[in-house]
């Protein structure tokens, strides 16, 4: 292991070398990408001191300020002002980890500027500094203080209000607490408002409708002082003086009180006064303005806002109380108001988005403050500890520059606390500014060739290059060409290229390297031969005054001379110009009367050549201020201020800016307005002046040219404030004193000094002036000072501007130092820190060092050694401290302190002592269960004498911190340990101590003490209800300590609460997750019932106390019955009164919280969206808003809080009628030059039936009267007649009903007309036409010549039919409409002058169409169905109605409304067949059916049990136990019971209707007899008979021996069962003899090459038949076959051997046959066997003549695969899901024998065999692929698999029960009646009686494979087969039922059982090869190693490598059968 570490070791070095090598390449190369300070960071709080710090001179304070970065930040303390704090001595002193200390001091040490202060904690690192945010530090000294309570006057009936008076130097920490009447009474703050007394939150007592007996009493208030926490009464008690009203008194309010202001925090109760009186007593109102507003609303009073009499009390107040209150009194006198501005603050905070941002060089950075709180009146930022001079909440930095790089801060402020938020901005990137590396030089040359001009320039990041030709940019073209690439090493190389240069192209290039951290440029010449040639110059602009440079750009070469001309004439000519050989010219102090012209350039050559170019100069004005002021005299706060800025000259357009000490000034802000008077003139105006206004005034006026400014100071009137205010002062006795005491304000204040009278400051007198007191301008000047100056000065500053200023000092006159104690003696324990500390009155300050041993002490030297030193009132402290003391500390140690004024020395005495040695030898002498007795040996003492021993133990999980201790005096060395828990683990150690102290602990020994049941109860048991049946219990585990052991689970007792009946327990399972809640689930429960809950833990020792008793309710559930005598009324047109009564009580199933009425128009009741709600706590309700002249529908439903309980019977009622509304619309249409007809259209609501229409008409233009018409409702047109022609008329028509005329439709105009064009009156309508019956569509038309009418249907011409034809007035009448019908139909009306066309929409309603039904799951008593609609109905769908019906039963329908996308049909038959369809409905009728459903709710017949569960046998009784019995899924119903002697033919009935769950006791039995027991189990899906035989115990209680001879069957019997099956015996038998000669014939054919392979069998069932079980591992792993370790063998009764051993010891014969196995008759009921070579015989009682599946009669068929076999393939398990376990059948041998063969287990017997079959084995039905599925048919104690004979044909479906009949179950082997019947797959074709004879076998292993199916319904294959109604996917197996009996339960139990299995025996025979990893049984006990299981098998002295089973006829032992037909 040492070498394999070291290896690792090795190969980690080179790793991390290998890596330090990497990351030295990688990061030289990616410097420039990771700057180096990444993973850095700037500083961030993580303790951030808080807003207020108030405390007490008696407590002092610690303010803590933490702070993070990388690197670690510096922590330091400032002032508001910025300024850094340093240590006051004694009264304020910064610790090492930065923490601020203010330590407690006296009261005349109080210092203001230290005690009073505004503190910040700055926190920096090289990345920035952050500021916290304001720490207001205030200490509070401890001053008396009383409060007093001042008489009230009231009118009587008014209430009073008692204030209790607080002074106001205490006031902010005082608060009341409670108020005490002259009774004792104590009254404090409650939420009862409704008595006579009430305290209001903020302290005053309030007396609601005084008497004159309440002026008889007194009350005094009791106050606390937060910080010290000091309670005191007040001192004086107040009184009411009531004062009885003389005539009415009009509301009265006290000045003061008219106008309040209250600040209160939120979630705090406050109350607003309104504290006015009258007679009669007033009414008060309040009301709150709306923000911003005048207008005011009242006061919404509600649990929250309460009024008692005048004062409002807001309870848990939020921001948005905040406002301002107006409290309205009035009486009838007169009336009164009192406002109150309140202001709910919320704690600040901030936050700033993103906290951390990089960001490369000039690009945007934005910081965004995100703040909440109230109120904000400030938002200002900070970066690096340094104010910005932003306000707003979003930072922004338009191109960001490396001096933006560090902390930005956020500060959020009011006037009482202060926020911050802290953010970081990194550069990204390196940055280098731009160099040239290379660069072209001057040149000369001639025309014609190109030129090449090249520039490299470097920098971070990568420049960019451009380039100028005499100051004027070079864009590419086609001669000039400007190009540049990036080279490795990443410099950019830029050329221009210059084709075929020209002389024009001389001049200056320059070249310019550019980035956003630099600029680098070059220039040099380049000169071409040439002629001269001046390139054209731009307009240049400068301001007036400067100096104009400008060169001619020239080009040509040489160049003689270059001149400067103005208006043809040479410059200069004037002293201002200068003109230069190069050709630039420049002229001084620009004027634009001089200097503003056209300057002209020329050139010229020695050949007298020139060129010229031309220059325009333009001149521009700067801005001129005129002087302003305010005035000569100094303002008054209050006042207007104004002031003109006028700007004379300088150049349009002007900008003017004001502002005020160099900060801007804006528009509307801090009083500010800006008017621009015009172009040239700006006024300012102050409307109200303050001390801000004062200062500096500048006006700025600026325009292209520049910019100008002049100045004026404002002079305000001003209060004196401090600039340096005087503090505490101390002086050297002797020496010159100097207070400095300065204040401003204005005008300036006069400052004096007084001092004060005695010893305490109060009353002062002015200074007598004498020769060392004097003042100068402010500043008291005390000379040679002494201590009769020492006192209390007051400074005053006046300036008659206010009360002025005042401040009061402390002058102390210092003196020498002095000890009062000059030697002691002290002692420090060895290894221990000790503290010399030395104390010296006398003026500060003052020096102390230390000497040891009269050497000067250097703490530098020996870092054990720290000297601090504490100031104090009388002078300091020295505390020299030793961090360990060693023996070489006993010194004597010297402390001499000075000061300016002296000097003193005082000495300690330091003794050094040690603790004593640990104890050791600690032994256990003796331990129990709760105890333990110990012993050691005693240590050294340390020179000093042992006072005790300490024996420490602990549980050996906990740590040594917790511990429990056992005290031993010193002076024994034994002691014992009790009150230990039991089964636990500790460790013990012990100590020893002495004065000094403790030893170090001993070595541990470690103790386990004993189990004991558990002690403590289940902890947090919680009960919470499911649903209405079932409440789920969660608890937790006992404390660990408590459990006394391993807790095996938990008992759950539960029972009706309030009952004495006992508890119904269940036993839970320990989880052993840690943590882990246990929880279980009670069912089956009362509805809304309370039930009592207990639980206690169990382990192996016994079980623990009963919880407390936990009591629930069952969750409610809905009302069982709908509310009675439901009734309605109609009141209006739109209003219907609804009443009921409630249910009865005992079935609302809970409390009733409302009703519910559903309600919707009758004609839309169907449609659920359609209807609507309201709920009601009444028994009544109006229903309001409805459609007039409708009938409705309504029900009435009761609420629970379990939900809507049952709807009431629907009842109806119509609306009233009404007016209707107007016809929707009118035609009139011309038809002759006399007539015209009117038409119209219904009203859209008739709100009743309509009795008439009225037409109206009137000719326009004239003043004629309005013509009338009543017209019948039928009728829907007139024709107005008589009328002019050509004249105008105007129509309208009227609906009536009975209720009257309703209102009038739009007016339409037409005028006669010869012309009559077509146009058809009838209107574009939708027509609903009932399936079957006739429609008609009106086409009414009109026009001359009479128009042709034409129609078409869905856009094609129409023509008559049998069905379709046009009436003579146009219609179009259809007869017997269909569903094809529905559609567009258009009628046209055309004439020689017009046509004209309308189209009607038909919609059929016809029934539904068949719906489709599907199934959507089953249970065992329901079915769920899916309902989908037909997809080609048109007509609403209103709901199904559903049929159902059994097999053999009558049809039922439900009805399912349309919205249900699924229905439960409940309360069906379990495992029965049921046929479902459904029909929809709407309002023309019901619609057509769906195909039948045929399908079966779950649930089988009842299972059979095994029989030792079942039977359990005495001597003249025999006891069943019904409970073993399995339901198949179905509830039991009954059992029949009946018994006879095993001779006897006839059965005697016992009883027939045994109820299931309880046991039944057989009687009056013969001893020692045998029987035969007949049980019929009956359920709703069938039932199951078997026959179980068994022998009476002897009278002495043994067993009679099992019976020889088989018993025979009579004559009479056999021939019955012959008869009964004729139809099956012959074609079987016939059959069978040719299979059995066949497959004799194979076997021995080809056993002959195999006579000397062993095979080890065994038989189960010991009779004939039995089964042979394939040992040869070869041949095992060969066909994979794995014996599933659940399946267990056969146990011998009696024996502590399980079949596993009985195989490998058994080696003699079986002897006899017994009922019960006695090992003394028999001792080797297993013996080795030979196969013989013959085939077996068979008996006459019709057993199988051998298992042709695998008793081969010669040894050398194993290796043949059996026909008709199933094998388990390999790699699968019975752990795994079972549905994935691939079980093959193999097929006869094809040698023309292939059907049924007659045989025992393994076989496939033919239907109906008559043959006595005794079978263990089981089948399941499986997929086509899968089969056959093995099933354990004894509890998983099958030893093969058996098929079952299965057939597919449903035809044959018929023949399956006629040959079921019962089975007979031997226990020694004896015979059996079987019949196993086919299987059908189809479940619709199978007939019902499919299981009435068949059953199941229910053993252990037998529920959870019964769920694991692949076929929707199966057949009973085989004896033992479970038929699955499954669903087709695998479900895992359910668990164990609770209440699960384990007495009657040994499976899976290898340690309490004698049962193995079987793949447990397999796992010792020789090799496996792979499948020795076999998974283990998911149960532990089971687990058996291959060590255990050779230990097990090597017990068998003699075991044979062949064992076989003596298969002798009748010698069968069946202990544990148990059959299934």
């Amino acid at each position: 292991m040492a070498y394999n570490m070291n290896i690792i070791m090795e190969r980690l070095k080179w790793l991390m070398l290998y890596a330090a090598v990497g990351l030295i390449v990688c990061g030289s190369q990616s410097l420039a990408a990771s700057p180096p300070d990444a993973d850095q960071k700037g500083p961030v709080f993580l303790k951030e001191p808080t807003n207020r710090i108030d405390f007490s001179n008696s407590t002092g304070a610690e303010i803590e300020c933490k702070a993070s970065g990388n690197p670690m930040p510096e922590i330091i303390w400032i002032r508001s002002d910025g300024t850094a704090v340093g240590d006051v001595p004694g009264l304020r002193q910064i610790s090492s980890d930065g923490k601020l200390v203010f330590p407690p001091f006296r009261a005349e040490d109080y210092r203001q500027e230290v005690h009073a202060q505004v503190y910040a904690c700055l926190a920096r690192n090289q990345f920035g500094s952050i500021i916290s945010r304001d720490v207001h530090v205030r200490a509070v000294v401890n001053q008396f203080y009383e409060a007093e309570i001042l008489t009230e006057y009231v009118i009587r009936g008014n209430a009073a209000v008692l204030k209790c008076s607080i002074p106001s130097f205490v006031a902010d920490f005082v608060r009341v607490e409670s108020w005490i009447d002259d009774e004792g009474n104590v009254l404090t703050f409650s939420d009862n408002y409704d008595g006579k007394y009430l305290v209001l939150p903020s302290g005053e007592l309030h007396i609601r409708e005084v008497g004159p007996e309440d002026g008889y009493k007194s009350y005094q208030c009791r106050t606390k002082h937060r910080l010290t926490g000091e309670t005191r009464l007040s001192a004086t008690k107040g009184r009411l003086v009531i004062t009885e009203p003389v005539g009415s008194v009009a509301p009265k309010v006290d000045f003061q009180d008219k106008l309040g202001f209250a600040i209160r925090s939120s979630n705090s109760s406050l109350n607003l006064l309104c504290k006015a009186q009258g007679y009669p007593m007033p009414a008060f109102r309040w009301y709150k303005f709306i923000e911003g507003t005048t207008r005011k609303q009242a006061v919404v009073l509600n649990d929250r806002v309460k009024q008692v009499s005048g004062t409002l009390i807001i309870k848990d107040a939020v921001v948005d109380d905040s406002g301002k209150y107006l409290c309205v009194v009035n009486n009838s006198v007169g009336g009164e108001s009192v406002e109150t501005v309140l202001t709910v603050t919320a704690p600040l905070s901030a936050k700033i988005d993103p906290p951390t941002q990089t960001v490369d060089f000039g690009r945007p950075a934005v910081f965004t403050c995100q703040y909440t709180g109230n109120p904000i009146k400030t938002v200002s930022w900070m970066k690096d500890g340094k104010a910005i001079g932003h306000s707003e909440p979003v930072l922004r930095i338009e191109s960001v520059k490396k001096e933006d790089k560090g902390m930005y801060q956020c500060f959020v402020r009011n006037d009482q606390e202060s926020a911050e938020a802290s953010a970081e901005l990194k550069l990204g990137g390196r940055f280098d500014p731009p160099v040239i590396r290379q660069a072209f030089q001057e040149e000369t040359m001639e025309p014609g060739p190109s030129v090449f001009l090249k520039c490299v320039a470097g920098g971070n990041p990568t420049p960019e290059i451009s380039w100028e030709l005499d100051g004027k940019k070079i864009a590419n073209n086609d001669r000039y060409q400007v190009g540049q690439y990036v080279t490795v090493n990443g410099d950019v190389v830029s050329y221009l290229n210059i084709t075929s240069v020209h002389a024009n192209d001389g001049g200056l290039y320059k070249c310019i390297a550019k980035s956003k951290v630099g600029v680098a440029d070059h220039s040099a010449k380049l000169n071409v031969y040439g002629l001269p040639y001046i390139r054209q110059m731009e307009k240049k602009a400068i301001v007036a005054g400067e100096t104009l440079i400008v060169t001619c750009p020239v080009a040509g070469y040489p160049i003689d001379s270059i001149v400067w001309e103005r208006d043809n004439r040479a410059l200069p000519i004037n002293r201002k110009q200068k003109v230069f050989p190069n050709g630039t010219l420049i002229i001084e102090n620009v004027e634009r009367n001089s200097d503003q012209a056209t300057y002209t350039c020329v050139a010229k050559n020695q050949e007298g050549y020139s060129a010229r170019g031309s220059l325009e100069v333009q001149v521009m004005v700067p801005p001129q201020v005129l002087p302003f002021s305010f005035g000569e005299s100094a303002a008054d706060v209050g006042d207007i201020a104004s002031a003109n800025c006028v700007v004379p000259k300088g150049d349009l357009p002007l900008e003017i800016r004001w502002s005020l000490n160099s900060a801007p000034i804006v528009n509307g802000e801090n009083g500010f307005t800006l008017v621009r008077l015009n172009k040239r003139t700006s006024l300012l105006n102050i409307d109200s002046l303050n001390a801000f206004h004062r200062g500096v005034y500048k006006c700025i006026a600026s325009n292209a040219a520049g910019s100008s400014e002049n100045v004026a100071e404002l002079q305000v009137n001003v209060p004196p404030r401090w600039i340096l205010e005087p503090t505490d002062k101390a002086f050297a006795q002797g020496s010159d004193a100097k207070v400095e005491c300065k204040a401003d304000g204005f005008p300036k204040p006069q400052v004096t000094w007084k001092k004060a009278v005695g010893d305490t400051p109060g009353e002062y007198k002015d200074l007598k002036k004498n020769d060392n007191i004097r003042v100068e301008e402010g500043t008291l000047h005390i000379d040679n000072i002494q201590k009769t100056n020492e006192g209390y000065y007051l400074c005053e500053a006046i300036n008659g501007i206010g009360s002025g200023l005042s401040a009061v000092i402390m002058i102390s006159v210092q003196a020498p130092p002095e000890f009062t104690e000059k030697l002691r003696n002290q002692t420090a324990r060895r290894g221990e820190p000790a503290v010399l500390q030395c104390e010296a009155k006398g003026e500060k300050p003052i020096g102390i060092l230390w000497n040891m041993n009269n050497m000067r002490l250097d703490p530098k030297n020996d870092n054990r050694y720290t000297i601090r030193e504490e100031i104090l009132s009388t002078g300091v402290m020295s505390s020299l401290s030793i961090k360990r003391t060693e023996r070489s500390d006993s010194a004597l140690f010297t402390c001499v302190a000075t000061n300016a004024f002296g000097s003193d020395d005082a000495s300690i005495n330091m003794i050094v002592q040690e603790v004593p040695e640990m104890p050791y030898a600690l032994k256990v002498l003796d331990k129990s269960g709760r105890s333990v007795q110990l012993s050691w040996a005693q240590p050294y003492d340390g020179n000093s004498p042992l006072d005790r021993y300490i024996i420490e133990f602990k549980r050996s999980r906990a740590s040594w911190s917790e511990i429990d201790r056992v005290i031993v005096p010193g002076h024994t060395t034994e002691a014992q340990v009790q009150k230990l828990s039991p089964a636990t683990t500790y460790n013990i150690r012990i100590v020893a101590e002495n004065a000094i102290g403790t030893s170090q602990s001993s070595e541990a020994v470690t103790i386990i003490t004993a189990e004991e049941a558990p002690s403590g109860k289940p902890q947090n048991i919680k009960v919470e209800p499911v649903n209405q049946t079932t409440m789920r219990v969660t608890w937790k585990p006992p404390p660990r300590t408590e459990w006394n052991g391993e807790i095996l689970g938990y008992y759950v007792g539960y029972k009706l609460s309030n009952t004495n009946s006992s508890y119904v327990f269940e036993t839970i399972n320990f989880i052993t997750e840690e943590g882990k809640e246990h929880n279980l689930e009670l069912q089956n429960l009362r509805v809304y019932t309370q039930y009592s809950v207990v639980i206690q833990a169990f382990n192996k020792i016994g079980a623990g106390p009963l919880s407390e008793e936990e009591k629930q309710f069952t969750a409610e559930g809905t009302p069982s019955q709908p509310p009675s005598d439901t009734a309605c009324t109609t009141l209006t047109s739109q209003t219907i009164r609804v009443s009921w009564v409630s249910p009865p009580l005992e079935s609302a199933n809970g409390v009733i919280k409302t009703y519910k009425v559903v309600y919707a128009p009758s004609d839309e009741w169907y449609d659920e969206t359609k209807r609507h709600y309201k709920k009601t706590a009444s028994s009544d309700t109006v229903l309001h808003g409805l459609k007039k002249y409708t009938n409705y529908t309504m029900q009435v439903l009761a609420t629970t809080a379990g939900g809507d309980g049952v709807r009431s019977v629907p009842i109806h009622c119509q609306t009233e009628p009404d007016v209707p509304e107007a016809p929707t619309d009118v035609k009139a249409l011309v038809m002759g030059n006399a007539a015209i007809l009117v038409s119209w259209r219904s009203p859209a609501q008739p709100n009743g039936i309509i009795t008439q229409y009225t037409v109206y008409s009137k000719a326009e233009g004239a003043e004629t009267e309005t013509k009338t018409q009543k017209v019948p409702h039928y009728q829907m047109s007139f024709e107005a007649t008589e009328l002019e022609k050509n004249k105008p008329y105007e129509f309208w028509v009227t609906a009536s009903t009975t209720i009257g005329e309703g209102q009038q439709s739009k007016s339409i105009v037409a005028m006669p007309s010869d012309q009559v064009p077509a146009k058809i009156a009838s209107f574009d309508d939708t027509f609903n036409a009932t399936f079957k019956e006739d429609a008609k569509m009106p086409c009414l038309a009109v026009g001359a010549p009479q128009p042709e009418i034409t129609w078409k249907i869905k856009g094609v011409e129409f023509s008559a039919n049998d069905r379709m034809r046009v009436l003579p007035d146009g219609s179009l009448l259809i007869k017997s409409v269909n569903r094809q019908d529905a559609g567009d139909y258009s009628c046209h009306a055309e004439n020689s002058i017009a046509k004209d066309s309308i189209t009607h929409k038909l919609i059929v309603l016809a029934p539904p169409q068949s719906p489709h039904v599907t199934l959507s799951a089953t249970t065992t008593d329901a079915l769920t169905v899916k309902l989908k609609p037909h997809e080609g109905d048109t007509a609403p769908l209103h709901g199904y109605t559903l049929h159902y019906k059994p097999e053999f039963g009558e049809w039922e329908t439900a009805e399912v409304s349309v919205d249900s996308q699924k229905h439960n049909i409940e309360n069906l038959l379990c495992g029965s067949r049921y046929q479902v369809y459904a029909t929809g409905f709407n309002n023309i009728g019901a619609g057509e059916a769906s195909d039948i459903l045929n399908t079966r709710t779950k649930g089988q017949k009842p299972k059979l049990p095994e029989k030792p569960r079942f039977i359990e046998v005495s001597s003249n009784s025999v006891s069943l136990h019904f409970k073993a019995w399995k339901d198949g899924g179905c509830p039991m119903s009954h059992f029949v019971v009946e018994s006879k002697k095993r001779d006897q033919i006839e059965w005697n009935q016992i009883s027939n209707n045994v109820k299931p769950d309880n046991n039944y006791v057989v009687l009056d039995l013969e001893p020692a007899t045998w029987y035969n027991l007949r049980i019929t189990a009956h359920n709703s899906a069938g039932f199951t008979v078997a026959e179980y035989d068994f022998a009476t115990l002897t009278v002495t209680g043994g067993t009679i021996a099992p019976s020889r001879d088989l018993p025979e069957l009579s004559a009479e019997d056999t021939i019955r069962i012959i008869l009964s099956n004729l139809n099956l015996v012959v074609p079987v038998v016939a059959a069978l003899l040719v299979i059995i000669i066949a497959i004799i014939v194979i076997c021995i054919l080809r056993s002959k090459g195999n006579h000397h392979k062993d095979d080890v069998v065994y038989n189960q069932t010991m009779g004939p038949g039995a089964t042979l079980d394939k040992r040869r591992p070869d041949l095992r792993d060969e066909l994979g076959y794995i014996a599933p370790p659940n399946r267990k063998l056969p146990p011998v009764p009696g024996s502590n051997y399980n079949t596993c051993d009985r195989i490998k010891r058994g080696r003699g014969g079986l002897r006899s046959n017994h009922s019960t196995w006695d090992p003394r008759r028999n001792p080797n009921l297993y013996e080795e066997l030979k196969a013989p070579p013959v085939p077996m015989h068979g008996n006459h009682y019709g057993h199988a003549h051998g298992n042709v599946e695998c008793h081969y009669r010669h040894p050398g068929m194993e290796d043949e695969i059996c026909p008709y076999a199933t094998f388990h393939l390999l790699g699968f398990r019975e752990e795994m899901d079972p549905t994935k376990a691939m079980n093959f059948q193999t097929f006869p041998h094809q040698n023309g024998h292939a059907g049924p063969v007659p045989g025992h287990a393994g076989t496939m017997l033919p239907p109906g065999h008559p043959g006595h079959v005794h079978s263990r084995s089981g089948s399941q039905s499986m997929p086509r692929a899968n089969r056959y599925q093995r099933k354990n048919s004894q509890g998983g104690q099958s030893s093969i698999y058996t098929p079952a004979p299965e057939y597919d044909d449903p035809a044959n479906c018929a023949e399956e029960d006629q040959y079921r009949r019962y089975t007979r179950v031997n226990s020694q082997g004896g015979s059996l009646y079987s019949g196993p019947g086919p299987e059908y797959d189809d479940p619709a074709n199978c007939a019902p009686e499919e299981d009435q004879y068949g059953s199941q076998y229910g053993g252990p292993y037998g529920q959870p494979y019964d769920h694991y199916g692949s076929r929707g319904s199966m057949g009973r294959r085989s004896i033992g087969s479970a038929r699955n109604p499954g669903n087709g996917s695998p479900e895992p197996p359910p668990p164990p039922p609770r209440n699960h009996d384990m007495s009657n339960s040994s499976f899976n139990d290898s340690k309490e059982s004698n049962e193995i299995s079987e793949a447990e025996c397999d796992r010792d025979h020789g090799p496996r090869g792979n499948y020795g990893a076999v998974k283990r049984s998911p149960q532990p006990k089971d687990q058996r190693t291959t060590e255990e299981m050779r230990k097990l098998i090597e017990r068998n002295e003699a075991g044979p490598k062949q064992l076989q089973l003596q298969q002798t006829n009748g010698a069968g032992f069946t202990a544990y059968d148990t059959m299934a037909v």
